[in-house]
């Protein structure tokens, strides 16, 4: 597994972020995309259909975008499957192993900024009420649900290292490592990895 500083092996064309909630696994992957030219499947645009219903050909869309030879997304929905799809086909996994306090802030605020602007997300759906943050069960609830998933990537990792021993893993354990690795590959590619002045739909 390599660290911020760590050069990569190779230059990846199929790249996966990984991280809970609220991590900023959208904006990474966007920035990755634009640095190497590969193209960026949302991947929560496939999941959700109107009225936050799953989209029933979403496993469909995951397989035809990972046959692709050049592509970044963000590594989510690995109880719905993908799993099964996305790991095989990349080449490299960005670890977002960001402190508590990072990810509780950050959705905190984008979920709040959501809320209060009704902004409009993935199929004409928006944000739910903000009092839901502080209700229901961890589906409903996001604030819970981070909390009920905090450990999942740090626990499942191991597993991930033996069953796909093909893939490259660069974990960034705060985001002043990820902009010093961002950097580093600009050095090396010579391409802009500038943060976008605003991504509103962060995951």
């Amino acid at each position: 597994m390599l660290s911020a500083d760590d050069p990569l092996p190779v230059k990846p064309e199929r790249v996966l972020v990984a991280g809970v909630t609220g991590s900023g696994k959208t904006t990474l992957a966007g920035r990755i995309g634009d640095a190497w030219g590969l193209r960026h499947v949302e991947i929560d645009a496939l999941f959700h259909g109107p009225n936050w219903t799953p989209r029933p050909d979403f496993l469909d869309d995951v397989r035809a975008f990972a046959a692709e030879d050049r592509w970044v997304t963000e590594w989510q929905y690995t109880s719905k499957g993908t799993d099964d799809i996305l790991p095989p086909r990349a080449q490299l996994v960005v670890w977002l192993d960001y402190p508590y306090r990072v990810v509780r802030s950050r959705l905190l605020r984008r979920t709040v900024a959501r809320g209060i602007l009704r902004t409009r997300l993935w199929n004409g759906n928006v944000e739910k009420p903000i009092w839901r943050m502080f209700t229901g069960d961890p589906e409903e609830n996001i604030l819970r649900w981070q909390s009920t998933t905090l450990h999942k990537w740090t626990e499942r990792m191991p597993a991930v290292v033996e069953r796909f021993p093909h893939l490259t893993i660069v974990r960034l354990r705060h985001p002043r490592e990820a902009e010093r690795w961002l950097r580093a590959q600009a050095d090396v590619s010579g391409a802009s990895t500038a943060p976008p002045k605003r991504r509103s739909r962060d995951r």
